[in-house]
């Protein structure tokens, strides 16, 4: 990467980061059998490792599928006909709100609960023939968290009926037995249910596999809680036979969520799982599985639901080549080259056997923490064919397969480990990528033009013309080719950006410069205050901030130019590792940036010699040596090649880069290019990864 190229052109384009973004760390050695099934994470509380959660999960199929105990291939617990909503939640720790004789005051009270951390549940259970409805927050991973989320829920200004608080509920239930049938056990429940208590029909797994049901009763928070309520259910229904283990039995408790919809009422079943080491499957089916809350996806394979450090976890657990077929279509367009196809499936199937159980419970998680999986949805038949032509080739150095990172876009050069880890390697070496240029393809360029007002800003190529007439230090005038074109503070469009100014038929502007639309290839950040930079820094440095940024200065850089140190007012900013400086700084797309203060500009002259003017200088316009050709209170420096630039008083700093992502590897748009040119899959690979070879497995 020509350094002083980038250095005055400007920078950028923003895809997403994909694979490892700023979190991105190299693998363990261990693999996995590429002929098994791969487990990806899609909820889970894995603590450091990954987060994300959610109080309940909304499944439903086109095609019926089953609920199982166990692994995959258990035994049918139940089947779930198709078209089926049905709801599956973990029995943990929860708020018992209220009861109510009716839907609409339980939904009034469950609005005001959806604007609060405290997520309300809805159910409807039967009671000596009257529908009650029973309101809940929750469940909450601990004990301790329920407890201030029912102090929460106490000042919530709901109107509770009279005789009822709010109050802290469990996971400990009482078993009052196995039945035979389901007539038997809705005799019981109904008895019990008449006396006041709360009981629930559960699905629980025979010695032979089979379903069978058992009816639990209560939901307490403690022993001394359950030890209490035994003795009033002894006491009020002496013919029961009751037993404490429901507290560890897996079983899947029965209820009837009527919560679907907070505008009218809709019911659906709802699946509590409980018991110490619990463990479902939803069973799959050719058609898939649609997970509402995961934006509706739909996923091949089975869905483990479990529970995992007191929230629900959700392991989708698909073959391989079928998690490839999604992954390879999130990544990539499926209108790119089949050769680029290719390329994706081989390094995407590589990374994956590389991570072992790197999440524990999980090969991968979904996001591109991993790599981006979003279900059926992204599949495609040219993706499908990519993935088959290439079924079972990975890419592997020393006899392992390599984790074969990616990111969308290196800004013409990849990345050398020690400016993304902070150490070496062999597989990862920086090598020129021409071709990411292929993200900006046929794309319109900007100008930066100077107003007669003084402003500064951007405007698409194809709203501007140039009359043909120069200014006396040979820079370019135009005009607008429509009315009221409007003046971008960076290029490119945002609607939550106001303007700079606005530019008509007739109105000459100066033309300072010409860049790509801000995107994956290049792009332009900023301006940052001091403020913005101290917030965006805080808890990212090891050591203390100034009390405000006066200066910014990149005083080190790696082997592809990617920023290594920075200094601020002249103390180096110590990160844990150099890729950590894309969120310290506010999300940028890459370390392959420049800072310009905005008060001032360095130009490269062409004897490689370097000007900098700031704008409290008396200065006019720079010549090619990067010398003051005139003097007088002037505002335009201008380069060698001719590019110039405004400098305005604005305080702050810009970040003009190229590239998106962490760099390292390979480069999607890279191999898009080199498609295009006619390389195919087996000279990309090796183009960007060094010493490997491709095996099929």
């Amino acid at each position: 990467m020509n350094l002083a190229r980038w250095k005055k052109t400007g920078i950028g384009l923003l895809a997403s980061a994909l694979v490892a973004g700023s979190l991105l760390l190299p693998a363990g050695n261990s693999h996995a059998d590429s002929n098994a099934t791969i487990r990806v994470a899609l909820y889970a509380d894995i603590g450091s490792k990954y987060k994300s959660t959610v109080p309940f999960v909304t499944l439903q199929s086109t095609v019926g599928f089953s609920l199982t105990s166990g692994s995959a291939g258990s035994a049918e617990l139940l089947p779930i006909p198709a078209n089926n909503k049905i709801r599956v939640s973990l029995d943990g720790y929860k708020v018992k709100v209220m009861d109510s004789p009716t839907w609409q005051t339980a939904a009034d009270a469950a609005k005001k609960l959806q604007t609060t951390s405290d997520k309300p549940l809805l159910f409807v259970a039967s009671r000596n023939g009257s529908n009650v409805y029973q309101l809940y927050t929750g469940p909450y991973a601990s004990e301790s968290a329920a407890k201030e989320g029912l102090a929460r829920v106490g000042k919530a200004g709901l109107s509770i009926p009279d005789g009822q608080a709010p109050a802290l509920k469990g996971s400990k239930h009482l078993s009052a037995g196995q039945f035979a049938t389901q007539q038997e056990a809705d005799a019981v429940m109904s008895t019990v249910t008449a006396a006041g208590f709360d009981a629930w029909k559960t699905l629980v797994s025979g010695a032979d596999g089979s379903a069978q049901v058992e009816v639990w009763i209560g939901e307490a928070a403690s022993d001394s809680d359950l030890a209490a309520l035994r003795t009033a259910v002894t006491a009020a229904l002496p013919q029961l036979i009751l037993s404490a283990g429901a507290t560890s039995t897996p079983g899947l408790m029965i209820r009837t969520d009527a919560g679907m919809d907070w505008s009218s009422e809709g019911q659906a079943f709802h699946y509590s799982v409980s018991g110490a080491g619990a463990k479902f499957m939803a069973a799959g089916n050719t058609a898939g599985i649609q997970m509402v809350e995961r934006s509706k996806r739909i996923y091949r394979g089975n869905l483990e639901l479990s529970g995992l450090n007191g929230s629900l976890a959700v392991i989708n657990e698909v073959p391989l080549e079928q998690y490839l077929y999604a992954v390879v279509g999130g990544e990539v367009s499926s209108g790119w080259p089949e050769e680029a196809l290719k390329a994706q499936a081989v390094a995407a199937r590589s990374y994956a056997l590389a991570q072992g159980n790197r999440f524990d419970v999980a090969n991968v998680v979904d996001t591109t923490l991993s790599q981006v999986y979003n279900g059926i949805g992204a599949e495609a038949p040219v993706i499908i064919k990519a993935v088959d032509a290439t079924a079972g080739e990975v890419l592997k150095s020393g006899g392992k397969v390599i984790e074969a990172v990616f990111s969308s876009n290196s800004g013409g050069v990849t990345a050398d480990p020690s400016e993304v880890w902070g150490n070496g390697g062999t597989t990862f070496v920086s090598v020129a990528s021409a071709e990411d240029a292929a993200a900006v393809g046929a794309s319109k360029k900007w100008y930066y033009l100077l107003l007669d007002n003084g402003v500064s800003g951007y405007a698409r190529e194809d709203n501007i013309k140039l009359t043909g007439g120069k200014t006396a230090a040979g820079l370019a005038i135009a005009t607008a080719a429509t009315k009221d074109v409007n003046i971008r503070p960076l290029p490119i469009i945002e609607s939550s950006v106001s303007p700079a100014g606005k530019l008509n038929p007739g109105d000459n502007a100066v033309v300072l410069n010409q860049v790509f639309e801000s995107g994956s290839y290049s792009w332009i950040k900023g301006p940052y205050s001091s403020a913005d930079l101290l917030k965006s820094l805080a808890g990212k440095t090891s050591n203390s901030l100034p009390s405000s940024i006066t200066s910014l200065q990149v005083t080190q850089r790696g082997p592809s130019g990617r920023v290594t140190q920075v200094k601020a007012n002249g103390e180096i900013l110590q990160v844990k590792y150099p890729d950590l400086f894309r969120s310290a700084f506010g999300g940028l797309p890459s370390t392959l940036f420049d800072i310009v203060p905005a008060g001032s500009y360095t130009v490269l002259g062409a004897g490689g010699t370097t000007g900098t003017v700031s704008s409290s200088q008396s200065a006019g316009v720079l010549s090619a040596t990067g010398k003051v050709t005139s003097s007088g209170s002037g505002t335009v420096v201008m380069g060698g090649d001719e590019s110039s630039r405004v400098v305005t008083n604005s305080p702050g700093f810009y970040f003009i880069g190229w590239g998106n992502g962490h760099g390292l590897g390979m480069s999607q748009w890279g191999v898009k290019g080199m498609a295009d040119k006619g390389y195919d899959y087996k000279q990309i690979l090796q183009h960007y990864f060094s010493n490997v070879t491709i095996v099929k497995e």
